[in-house]
């Protein structure tokens, strides 16, 4: 309620009194070159069933779009006025773009999509169950799989029962590469590959012409993103965890360098109950099997 009261007078141009903001956000408010929030969607109808999602185009369920709702109030409530939005071509990103922009009052804000911030194409994984996964192949083998940085899962190929849904696609009929080029399973590190060009010509420009950009995409997509960003290590980025609906805020200089490590907005204790939901994904649940 007191940021809220404090970001009404950032907008309106009043003195701001920074007693009212909790110290944790109070830094949103203060003038970083440039401010860039990434968002991983909202809960998906398979996030709830805990499969491997990855390019198949699942609906927000109906949590996600309260998740989206709910931050695009918080965010609103910040005092965040985009410019432009980037979104993946999956309806998940879509949507929670969507909800957001509508919460704001700001569903004018140019929006667009690629490909190329698709979450990580997870081969002959999509539609398996995690827990289940563990349960079969071990957790170390399957957080190897889901958060390593190098490794690629084993690739998918013409009979997954997934594989026509996916690459008949017309939406991927008119991407930037041909068809046949199009990945069949990924690595972290493939993603970061393949997502870069489009950051570094696209979306990083806007950012230095000052817009305020909001990135709805997803875990993997966003983690590779943070990586690039913030210069995380192989090693650490295996740690880094992305809850559904939560945004996060990074404040960049004029190189577009990090000022300080990224920052989940909202309420933290509901963001680590988060983010532990999700890291808990992958272990084993005897009694499912």
């Amino acid at each position: 309620m007191l940021l809220g009261q404090a970001a009404r007078q950032f907008r309106d141009g009043l003195s701001l009194d920074t007693t009212l903001i909790p110290l944790p956000e109070r830094v949103l408010l203060e003038m970083a070159k440039y401010k860039l929030v990434l968002l991983r969607h909202g809960e998906g109808a398979w996030n709830k069933e805990n499969r491997f999602c990855s390019w198949v185009d699942q609906k927000l369920s109906s949590d996600g779009v309260k998740e989206a709702q709910s931050c695009g109030r918080h965010l609103k409530n910040l005092g965040f006025e985009f410019d432009l939005v980037f979104t993946s071509l999956l309806s998940r990103s879509i949507q929670t773009a969507w909800f957001v922009l509508e919460e704001m009052g700001q569903e004018w804000v140019p929006t667009e999509a690629s490909w190329r911030l698709n979450e990580r194409h997870y081969g002959a994984l999509i539609g398996l169950n995690r827990a289940e996964m563990a349960l079969n192949h071990g957790e170390e083998q399957v957080k190897r799989w889901r958060r390593s940085y190098d490794v690629t899962p084993p690739p998918i190929t013409e009979s997954h029962p997934y594989y026509h849904e996916i690459y008949s696609d017309r939406r991927y009929k008119h991407c930037d590469v041909p068809l046949e080029k199009l990945p069949k399973a990924e690595s972290l590190k493939e993603v970061l590959d393949r997502l870069l060009p489009y950051w570094n010509e696209r979306i990083a420009p806007e950012v230095k012409r000052g817009k305020t950009i909001l990135i709805s995409a997803h875990g993997n997509s966003t983690r590779a993103l943070l990586k690039h960003l913030e210069g995380i290590s192989d090693e650490a980025i295996v740690n880094v965890t992305l809850p559904t609906g939560i945004p996060v805020l990074l404040e960049l200089d004029e190189d577009l360098r990090p000022l300080g490590q990224h920052r989940f907005l909202g309420d933290q204790e509901v963001i680590q109950a988060a983010i532990k939901k999700v890291e808990d994904q992958g272990k084993a649940k005897p009694g499912e099997k």
